[in-house]
């Protein structure tokens, strides 16, 4: 149980990286500043998050490392044993599909916060 709710508080976090960082940049590099603009008009709840994103990726990372800890430790099978292991086999894919996820969409989003202007800058952009 403490593993799916990680998984899914891992993911709500991760994706507001994605969204306060790698969307308004990916919005800014393909259509420009009236894109992200309306995007900013349209979804302000953006504006805060990308104020506090230091502490949204701080938040975030510690989550999917605990995460990480729970779903990758060693466990009792005792569970599973109950009830054949076919319920915990597929709560087990899920949450491991949970936390690829958010670690994926984390990646992103901080590739775009924090790595995309040195890159540029490295490359005379």
């Amino acid at each position: 149980m403490r593993v799916r709710v990680m998984a899914f508080l891992s993911l709500f976090t991760s994706t507001g990286t994605l969204l306060c960082c790698a969307l308004p940049a990916l919005l800014g590099a393909i259509a420009g500043g009236a894109a992200v603009s309306s995007f900013i008009s349209a979804v302000p709840w953006v504006v805060p998050l990308s104020r506090y994103k230091a502490w949204l990726f701080l938040v975030a990372g510690l989550l999917l490392a605990v995460e990480a800890v729970l779903l990758f430790r060693p466990r009792s099978r005792i569970a599973c044993a109950v009830n054949g292991g076919e319920a915990c086999e597929v709560t087990g894919q899920w949450t491991r599909w949970l936390f690829w996820s958010a670690v994926l969409i984390y990646g992103i989003g901080f590739a775009f916060a924090y790595a995309l202007v040195p890159v540029m800058r490295l490359l005379g952009v």
